[in-house]
């Protein structure tokens, strides 16, 4: 069984100042870039986070303040990657609770609005880890028997990952071929934000911590308007405040 596409993949991959999607911000983006047919495309790009990059994260992804100093901020290349991944679903390597939030969280800081509406979100760790519970080089080694060489690069990383997912789709047919079949098997929680910080229960927005977890969003918001102020003035991803507002709006009007 080989993987089905009934439209373009971008495999993305990050590497940043930090793992906070709050505060970090990304030095390095690389998306594959897969079509219906099987032809690949690869964006890479340096990015200057107009932040310290830590020693700790220098150490693991190899790049450096003195390497990102001349490079483009997200704000100047945030159009150039939109188009290049508009009307594509989006796949990486534990990505839905980092790579595409943090991106999520860039376009916004940049003013612009990507939504992921729409499109299917495949997390190749998801199924790796459903099966097989390891680490990107080792599920590189394991089903495509390869060496990762250049791990903690964007690009390297990026690529060995659309080859583990074609791989896992060959190796387990019970997972199905298509994306929506794969998003299926994974089986994630129906999140609002990416932070998790809100989920959808019987479809509804309930919060997903604190002391409101498993509350509505909307009734704690009409009785407690002042927890919409402590979050907003609080450290949660730009991503968070956003759908929050959507509720908070949403719970305005209903009173209109």
């Amino acid at each position: 069984m080989k993987l089905q596409l009934d439209r373009p993949i971008a495999v993305i991959d990050l590497e940043t100042t930090g793992t906070n999607l709050a505060t970090d911000r990304i030095v390095e983006i690389a998306i594959v870039k897969v079509s219906t047919d099987g032809q690949r495309q690869v964006k890479r790009k340096l990015i200057n986070p107009e932040m310290p990059i830590p020693k700790g994260a220098s150490d693991v992804h190899g790049i450096t303040n003195e390497m990102v100093k001349d490079a483009p901020t997200f704000r100047q290349v945030a159009n150039e990657v939109r188009q290049f991944i508009d009307g594509s679903d989006l796949a990486g390597y534990n990505s839905n609770r980092f790579d595409i939030p943090l991106l999520v969280e860039e376009f916004l800081r940049a003013g612009q609005d990507f939504s992921v509406d729409g499109r299917k979100l495949i997390d190749v760790q998801r199924v790796f880890h459903l099966m097989e519970q390891r680490t990107l080089s080792a599920a590189y080694k394991f089903y495509c028997n390869k060496i990762l060489e250049g791990a903690h690069g964007a690009e390297a990383d990026a690529l060995a990952t659309f080859e583990i997912l074609c791989a896992q789709v060959e190796r387990y047919p019970e997972i199905g071929s298509t994306l929506e079949a794969i998003c299926k098997f994974c089986g994630e929680e129906d999140f609002v934000d990416f932070a998790r910080r809100f989920i959808k229960v019987d479809c509804k927005e309930v919060f997903n911590f604190g002391k409101h977890k498993g509350r509505p969003v909307e009734d704690v918001l009409r009785m407690e308007p002042q927890y919409y102020d402590w979050m907003m003035k609080g450290d949660f991803p730009m991503h968070t405040k956003q759908k929050l507002t959507e509720i908070m709006n949403r719970a305005l009007l209903k009173k209109v």
